[in-house]
């Protein structure tokens, strides 16, 4: 059976360094992307030019039909989807709680945490063996801010990866006997442009002296890890949460 793997948010930051790596590593992609196409379409080519298949697929990760359409559209595509790496992911600009709005949590949390719950169930639906399928793997990307709290800035973002966390490890048990491994990352500081959502593109830079490397990662280091998850080597790894983050 060929390796398919479905990475949402994939057009840009991790989730695009991701898809190049699992094409080197013998995948078939499916890029996911909320509004650029281009973007994702640059991804594409990247993975065609390794050899492999590719196709760029839009889908809102904060509505349910979306996600679902997702998996059918990889499916009829590309074939059985056997590794998923929930990888899309939003914050807003800085701000402490008491100024935040409940539309915001909303749609922090819609994202985060419904997309990725979402995208999971669809997943063991098609891999588990007990629907028959011939088993995967998912690789959730977290945050390190999910155990430091990410106090006067992302206080709630923090928390919807916080959520992430636990739902790896639940979902690992569940499906342990079932031929699928669940398990996260949890990036540090990553010099990509999510940090210019919160208003502060040079946040990595400014971080850095707070790293015990002294030094903000780069999309590809969290790329190997999850690969590493994906691959057979971590086949008795379920459950686990991995910082990649530099000490932090």
């Amino acid at each position: 059976m060929g390796k398919v793997v479905l990475i949402t948010g994939a057009s840009r930051g991790i989730g695009a360094a991701t898809a190049k790596l699992a094409a080197a590593r013998g995948y078939d992609v499916c890029v996911n992307y909320h509004s650029n196409a281009d973007a994702a379409q640059a991804v594409v080519s990247d993975v065609e030019a390794q050899g492999r298949r590719a196709i760029a697929v839009q889908a809102d990760m904060s509505v349910e039909a979306d996600i679902v359409r997702l998996f059918t559209e990889t499916e009829r595509a590309l074939g059985p989807v056997t590794a998923l790496v929930n990888n899309a992911g939003i914050l807003e600009t800085h701000s402490r709680l008491e100024d935040m709005e409940w539309a915001r949590w909303e749609r922090v949390y819609r994202v985060n945490v419904l997309g990725v719950f979402a995208a999971s169930r669809e997943a063991v639906k098609r891999m588990s063996t007990k629907h028959g399928g011939q088993g995967g793997a998912i690789v959730n990307v977290s945050s390190v801010g999910a155990k430091l709290g990410s106090p006067s800035e992302y206080v709630d973002y923090a928390s919807s990866k916080a959520a992430v966390d636990t739902m790896t490890v639940g979902l690992a048990k569940e499906v342990a006997t079932e031929g699928v491994r669940v398990n996260a990352v949890r990036p540090g500081l990553v010099v990509t442009d999510i940090h210019a959502s919160g208003g502060e593109p040079d946040r990595p830079a400014r971080l850095a002296p707070a790293i015990p490397m002294q030094r903000p990662g780069q999309p590809e280091e969290i790329a190997n890890t999850i690969l590493w998850l994906l691959s057979d080597e971590a086949s008795y790894l379920t459950g686990s949460i991995i910082d990649v983050s530099g000490g932090r």
